[in-house]
Parts: C-alpha cells; structure tokens; sequence
C-alpha cells in the first residue's frame, strides 16, 4: 500500500493530498521541501535511495480560492461518525433538520445532523426539545484541516502536527 503525502502551501495550510511520486518530483524539482517524513519508508533508484516524504511545503505562495468542504450527505455522516446524532445508532441512518424546513429551517451545516430512522420518524416536523431528544454533538461546519486529521489519525500520525486541530478524534 503506498502512503499519500499532505502538502503544504507556504503559510503551512493544508493544500491537497498527492501521492508519493508527485511529492518526490515537487521536492527532486525544489518547488517543495519534506518538513516530515515516513520513518521506516525509503524511495529507491537504481544508484540512490530518498526519504520518503510524509508532509512537504511549497516553496512559493499558492493562492487557492477557498472551497470549504462541500455539504453533501457522504461528508455529513463522515461529520457525524456515521452515528445517529439523538442515540447513537449506526443502523438505517437519515438526514434530520434539527429546526425543520416547514418551521423555517434552513439546509446547512449548522441546521443537520446524521440520524437514525426511527429518531428522524419520531422527531417529525418538530424540534428535538418539543420530542423530548436531545443532541449527542451539536452541528459545527467541518474544515480540510477536520477530514484530513480523521485521515491522518487512522493512516499518517505524522500529519497530525501540521493539521492545528486536537488529537480527539
């Protein structure tokens, strides 16, 4: 299995993901320099062998639009831990309004949250508080910097220190 590397702009904000050979040739080309590496990994050539990078920064300023992460239904439920947000479940998982469309709420980060079937049916057309449910976790609009630690704590610990979030994940 080959290891993705996390790049860098300038002011050490998370640009892109890239594979280990794009990587190689920004760094062999100097457009990029390794701030960390794969301790036990190593790029061979026929004469020569390379660090392996891990984490490398552009040597000159990208400027990117800023995106955000897009809201769709896969990044919610990444969001929410594939977990219902009122029990817990991971079973028959919907989409709820936290404050229903036809009481004015409104489609965004801030207003849904991953739920199961049965919670989502309970809950109807009204507020948690009016059901009697509570939220495990409020909304919260997800960063780059959120998805690529998740990433980063299951397949690379050593992006963690270039990611600027807490370790709880």
């Amino acid at each position: 299995m080959e290891k993705k590397v996390l790049v860098l702009n300038l002011d050490h904000t998370p640009v892109a993901v890239v594979t280990a050979q794009k990587a190689f040739v920004l760094t062999f080309l100097e457009k990029a320099s390794p701030l960390a590496t794969y301790e036990y990994l190593t790029i061979r050539t026929v004469d020569r062998e390379y660090v392996y990078p891990a984490v490398i920064r552009l040597q000159e300023y990208k400027n990117i639009p800023f995106k955000g992460v897009m809201l769709n239904r896969n990044n919610l439920f990444k969001r929410d831990q594939n977990q219902c947000q009122y029990c817990g479940s991971t079973r028959h998982l919907t989409i709820d309004h936290v404050i229903p469309k036809s009481k004015g709420g409104k489609t965004n980060w801030m207003n849904l949250v991953t739920a199961c079937h049965r919670c989502n049916t309970q809950k109807g057309d009204r507020t948690p508080e009016q059901v009697g449910l509570k939220l495990n976790n409020p909304p919260f609009r997800p960063t780059l910097s959120h998805f690529l630690a998740e990433y980063a704590h299951k397949n690379a610990i050593e992006w963690m220190p270039f990611l600027g979030v807490k370790e709880k994940i």
